[in-house]
């Protein structure tokens, strides 16, 4: 038999069988990990900083993604005016406030 004839063959019967449901099986197997492990902790973290963003007040000391610490002036539905250092004042996305400061651990003047 030439080359040809070799590659235009079919599979011996069986030989192919059960092989879509393993590979199934395995995509399924990944796609619950990333799931588990990436995800769903992922989801969690968002709806921690949503509820957090949320809950922020007036007066209340922050620090924002850029590293900027101030006291919360203002609050709007998207946007916060922050005093900073000096009196200045910043305006803000909500979005940009990474965390929020105690008294205790940033220096009063």
């Amino acid at each position: 038999m030439n080359n040809l004839g070799i590659l235009l063959m079919s599979p011996a019967e069986g030989a192919g069988d059960g092989g879509g449901i393993q590979t199934l099986l395995m995509f399924g197997l990944i796609f619950i990990v990333f799931y588990f492990f990436m995800i769903r902790p992922q989801v969690k973290k968002q709806k921690e900083q949503k509820k957090f963003r949320e809950a922020l007040g007036k007066g209340d000391r922050i620090v924002t993604i850029g590293g900027i610490h101030g006291k919360i002036a203002e609050l709007k539905e998207d946007t916060v005016v922050i005093e900073v250092e000096g009196g200045n004042r910043l305006k803000i996305e909500k979005s940009a406030i990474a965390q929020e400061f105690s008294s205790e651990e940033m220096p009063q003047k």
